[in-house]
């Protein structure tokens, strides 16, 4: 409190004593206890006001202990079950939970994790995945510049996510508590398998199997792959103490258009405990043709790689980069892409006038734009030869075809000619282009339709760079990848527009979300939001009927079946009004991958412990975890003195005071026959 403060408080003192006595003392000839009263009420209400207005600070100072925070995180998948491990987990983190001494040190609080991290209200070992890093994650965002143990009982098995070995944070001490037994059980696994997602008709199509075995002893094993009731491929695979995995590559023929579904299957003569992982589903869609994509350029440039690379992802294309006089024929591709055409194009355009092949042309400081107006009709070039960086706008009304906003706005510009492009035909735009704030009447990415003819124009080279960006900010090139892909997607397909379109996958793994995504467009082919999506789900073999309301999200509608068991179904998707509809089928194949485990994963969490200089634990040690969290001198209580200001003006007390002691005396008075 400063010394003016001070000085205004002895003042108001003053003031309110003397007027007090004043009004009730001075010169009253009987001075009884009545008006002695009155007067002190008086002071103590003129007192009051004085202090509110002059509002003076009040400093507090407040003592606080700030603990150290440990959290302990308990693994609620089931493979904690399958490890009959559920009894010692809910035991032991109580026994921590409940330490008197644990509760003075540090500030506990209790988590749980299966595919998602919670905090802990029950546990029931139901969980359908494993999610070790997110657990790291979610730490990271609630102790964030702290130093902290954390206790996690857990089998050290995980099913989704990143490596959670390299996730959690330098300033976290990671005590790991192994769950289940550690004894060597015998035991085959299929551990992973890897295949395209698509195969092409009469070809042959790749498929790795990653094996895993468990024991001490050699054994020799029968690998096998079953399509249906027969066998199409056997092979005999040998293990032991030093070679316990291994990876088989076969080659599958693809003889028929559709679903193929497949069952990879290892055994032996040997008697096992869990025979669940001894066999693994998969499943490939085998379509009949591949689209074929001419990338025609006069000149090299990073764009063609990037572009290739792409497309390709999509496993249905191919992309063949090819010079403008090397194309002898049109006939043997589905799309074209010009990039940054030229007089040497012009054979390009004679051919593809009876081809009719829809075209994807890319602009640039090497474009011939003389040449490109003469060539199409869609587009007026104005071209300068000053050369100008555009950024993109995503425009959100675009309605072609479903594309979310990956980042449009802040990846580095194109390179293109300055100048103004007109339309001449009607244009559907997703990108339109800015020179740093200003935005501009041109289009970046725009894409055009006259009958069954279909033409994209992107104007800006450089595209490289947007999937390098997108790799950055996202560590994968999904979506940009995802983004080239539509814009193929669209340019490959000449069917007329339909109005409602369904997105599914055609299997699904048992406790993998199942989700279906729709989108409903109205007459003028825009996204209708209004539309009302229901579902229908039959599962094929008992013949049980479900029904579900599909909820809009952003641009589409969802539904997610989780929880359907395995087995084939078929659905329809219905829109109300309108009476469209949509019919598709899939499959929920029995895989349940918490099951798969005989074992903990002791080898990682004793590195997780390493990583982060804790120390591992075993069920049997619970009291040497307790112990070694309580002599760790790296987390001891912390008495932190605060200084707490407030205005006296926040002291609501005081204004009641001053009106109960305004209001005692105006009754007072009049009772007395004073007024």
């Amino acid at each position: 409190m400063t010394t003016s403060t001070i000085l205004l408080l002895i003042l108001s003192v003053i003031i309110a004593a003397g007027l007090s006595f004043y009004q009730y003392l001075y010169k009253v000839k009987n001075q009884a206890k009545l008006y002695w009263f009155l007067a002190f009420l008086r002071f103590i209400s003129l007192f009051s006001i004085f202090l509110l207005l002059i509002n003076p600070i009040i400093s507090r100072k407040i003592n606080e202990i700030k603990k150290t925070p440990l959290p302990i995180v308990i693994d609620n998948s089931k493979s904690i079950s399958e490890l009959k491990a559920t009894k010692e987990a809910s035991e032991l983190y109580q026994k921590i939970d409940k330490n008197k001494e644990i509760a003075e040190k540090y500030d506990v609080q209790l988590f749980s994790f299966d595919d998602e991290f919670k905090s802990l209200e029950e546990l029931d070992f139901k969980g359908n995945q494993s999610h070790i890093d997110g657990v790291a994650k979610n730490l990271k965002q609630l102790y964030r510049n702290t130093n902290y143990p954390v206790v996690l009982f857990t089998d050290g098995n995980q099913t989704m996510g990143n490596d959670y070995v390299f996730s959690f944070q330098e300033n976290t001490s990671v005590l790991p508590v192994v769950l289940g037994d550690t004894t060597t059980i015998f035991d085959l696994k299929i551990n992973q398998i890897n295949v395209n997602k698509y195969a092409f008709l009469k070809n042959k199509f790749p498929v790795e199997v990653f094996l895993q075995y468990n024991g001490n002893q050699p054994i020799s094993t029968i690998f096998s792959i079953q399509n249906g009731n027969q066998t199409i491929h056997k092979q005999t695979v040998s293990f032991s103490k030093d070679k316990r995995a291994q990876s088989i590559s076969v080659l599958l023929n693809a003889d028929k258009v559709g679903i193929a579904k497949y069952k990879a299957i290892i055994s032996s003569n040997v008697k096992e405990k869990n025979t669940v992982n001894n066999a693994k589903n998969f499943a490939v869609e085998v379509i009949d043709q591949r689209s074929e994509i001419a990338l025609i350029s006069a000149i090299n440039h990073p764009d063609l790689s990037a572009l290739k690379r792409s497309i390709e992802v999509n496993q249905q294309r191919k992309v063949t980069i090819i010079k403008p006089n090397e194309i002898k024929s049109l006939q043997n591709y589905n799309v074209l892409i010009l990039y940054q055409p030229n007089t040497s194009f012009k054979t390009i355009f004679d051919q593809n006038k009876s081809a009719q092949l829809n075209t994807f042309i890319i602009t640039g400081t090497a474009t011939d734009f003389n040449f490109l107006n003469q060539v199409q009709n869609d587009l007026l070039f104005k071209m300068s030869a000053q050369k100008e960086d555009y950024l993109a706008t995503f425009e959100s009304d675009f309605n072609l075809f479903s594309q979310a906003n990956i980042g449009f706005e802040n990846f580095p510009p194109l390179e293109h000619n300055f100048g103004t492009i007109a339309t001449k035909s009607n244009i559907n735009t997703m990108l339109s282009a800015r020179i740093r704030n200003v935005q501009l009447q041109n289009p970046l990415l725009t894409f055009t339709e006259n009958g069954s003819k279909r033409n994209a124009y992107l104007l800006g080279e450089n595209i490289w760079k947007w999937r390098l960006e997108n790799n950055l900010n996202k560590k994968s090139f999904e979506d940009f990848d995802l983004f080239t892909d539509k814009i193929i997607q669209f340019l490959v397909t000449n069917a007329s527009k339909k109005n409602l379109n369904v997105t599914y996958e055609s299997f699904y793994n048992s406790g993998e979300s199942i989700e279906i995504i729709a989108e409903y467009f109205n007459k003028n082919y825009e996204f209708d939001e209004k539309s009302q999506l229901t579902i229908q789900v039959v599962n094929s073999k008992t013949k049980v009927s479900k029904k579900y309301d599909l909820l809009k999200s952003s641009n589409n509608f969802k539904v997610n079946l989780d929880g359907l068991e395995a087995g084939k179904y078929s659905f329809k998707v219905t829109e109300k009004q309108s009476n469209s509809s949509f019919l598709g089928s899939f499959e929920v194949l029995d895989f349940e991958i918490e099951k798969q485990f005989v074992n903990p994963d002791k080898s990682r969490l004793e590195q997780l412990a390493s990583n982060t200089n804790g120390t591992i634990f075993y069920p049997n040690q619970i009291d040497n975890l307790i112990k070694s969290l309580l002599e760790n001198e790296n987390y001891i209580p912390i008495q932190k003195a605060t200084i707490k200001k407030s205005p006296l003006i926040d002291w609501i007390w005081l204004l009641i005071l001053a009106i109960i002691t305004l209001a005692t005396e105006w009754f007072v008075r009049k009772y007395n026959g004073l007024l």
